[in-house]
């Protein structure tokens, strides 16, 4: 009977004191774990070197403990970000215990330095919580060197941008119909990977020769910064009317500049004017059943250059359009479609297109036919190419070609692909062909603002001087 009693009372002290009490660990795989949040965004716009502190909680839902195998900052050591584990300051902790029915919090702190120009616009990390074989994260983003941040932004009223900071797109950014974006000379636009600039009003971008006008994504650190498809691009829908681009330089997006339905008045729904649009990974320029005029215009390194699909009414004078394959984009289509219906829809429409004094190249042994226009129905179809030079086995169907330059090199003045170097300027030493072979137009100047012509108007979007 007393050794009963001792046993008892044994139990009984035991029971009272918590460090005598065992508590068991889950260890299954559906383990129930919330974390209070999947993303911290530090939308600070810092003026001078400062820190921001965000938190978010981890929440054990058993009613066992739970051990998390590890709480990881994937940057580690190098990273902008730092972390601090319910009071322990390290990038990465093991075997962090969370209570039934408890939680821990995590602190996150990032450091700017605004005035760093090696810091990319958006400064992004993630932290790696694993748990009885499971894998979560929580995304880290900050803005690093200072600029006019927009995201998800609707401009509904009349707005000018000036070049006092760039402008960092994240989301979209939409300009309401019947509202104009005036954008100055200098400015410079980096949009996120997921940030399209649309235009439902009237986008006028008016760069200078000496402060062109910059579109482009906003990695701008190695190897990102010259990859194709690092945002979508510019998107001219179909409320969108008299829009001008002029200087404008448009780089490394998706589709470029995407121009959908018809003009809601008489004049193009585009006009581009000394402009260069270069690497895109789908489109250098879409137009579907739409209006653009464009000028001394420069279309190069692009899956596709120029696609125009369903129709509509086109005019390029004095451009050059230009491929030739990298370890980034191969050149397998022709630089130049041109086509009164689309893949897969086979109603067709009016279409009026001119070609002037322009030059449709790519290297040699990838693509036959640089040029290749398509017809169906009974629809008007007047597509013309005046004193143009081109690359083609067999001429395009359903056109008119007059004054052609075929099959003979263009004779850049230097392409080193290796190198990154495209200078589509002619040559002089030999003198490329397409040098006083143009047809006289209105134009007094070309692509880098020089006298035009010089004697008779050189092919292409440069005069040689």
């Amino acid at each position: 009977m007393k050794n009963i009693f001792l046993v008892i009372l044994c139990a009984t002290l035991l029971s009272l004191i918590p460090s005598c009490k065992k508590e068991s660990f889950t260890s299954s795989p559906n383990a129930r774990l919330r974390i209070s949040t999947d993303s911290l965004k530090f939308d600070t716009v810092f003026t001078s070197t400062g820190s921001v502190t965000q938190s978010f909680k981890i929440v054990n839902e058993n009613d066992q403990q739970l051990r998390l195998s590890e709480i990881k900052l994937m940057g580690g050591t190098a990273s902008p970000f730092k972390i601090n584990i319910n009071g322990i300051a390290s990038p990465a902790l093991s075997n962090v215990e969370i209570r039934a029915n408890d939680s821990i919090y995590v602190f996150v702190s990032v450091t700017i330095n605004p005035s760093a120009a090696n810091l990319p616009f958006i400064i992004s990390d993630s932290i790696s919580i694993q748990y009885n074989g499971n894998q979560r994260w929580v995304q880290l983003e900050a803005f690093g060197q200072n600029a006019n941040f927009l995201r998800n932004e609707v401009i509904a009223t009349n707005t000018t941008w000036t070049n006092n900071l760039p402008y960092v797109i994240l989301g979209s950014l939409l300009v309401a119909p019947d509202v104009t974006l005036t954008i100055l000379p200098g400015v410079k636009i980096y949009s996120h990977a997921d940030a399209p600039f649309v235009v439902d009003g009237t986008l006028l971008a008016n760069g200078t020769v000496n402060n062109k006008i910059i579109f482009t994504g906003d990695r701008l650190d190695e190897p990102y910064k010259n990859f194709p498809a690092s945002w979508p691009g510019i998107f001219f829908r179909s409320s969108g009317k008299n829009n001008l681009l002029q200087f404008v330089e448009i780089k490394n997006a998706y589709q470029a500049v995407v121009v959908l339905e018809p003009s809601l008045n008489a004049n193009p729904k585009l006009i581009m004017q000394q402009c260069i649009i270069d690497n895109a990974f789908n489109a250098g320029i879409l137009g579907s059943n739409s209006s653009v005029q464009a000028s001394n215009l420069l279309v190069s390194n692009c899956a596709n250059n120029i696609m125009l699909e369903k129709g509509g009414s086109y005019s390029f004078n004095h451009c050059t359009v230009a491929s030739y394959s990298s370890n980034l984009l191969l050149h397998k289509t022709p630089v130049l479609s041109v086509t009164n219906f689309a893949a897969g829809n086979p109603t067709a429409r009016d279409l009026q297109a001119t070609f002037t004094n322009s030059i449709f190249w790519g290297d040699k042994g990838f693509v036959e036919n640089e040029i290749v226009v398509n017809k169906q129905g009974s629809t008007i179809f007047d597509v013309r190419f005046l004193n143009c030079l081109y690359r083609a086995s067999i001429d395009p169907v359903n056109s008119t070609i007059t004054a052609a330059i075929k099959n003979i090199d263009p004779l850049f003045d230097s392409v080193d692909v290796t190198a990154r170097i495209y200078n589509f300027r002619h040559n002089s030493q030999p003198l490329a062909p397409g040098i006083n072979k143009g047809l006289t137009t209105p134009l007094s100047v070309d692509l880098d603002n020089k006298p035009r012509p010089v004697g008779v108007p050189d092919i292409g979007c440069y005069e040689k001087q």
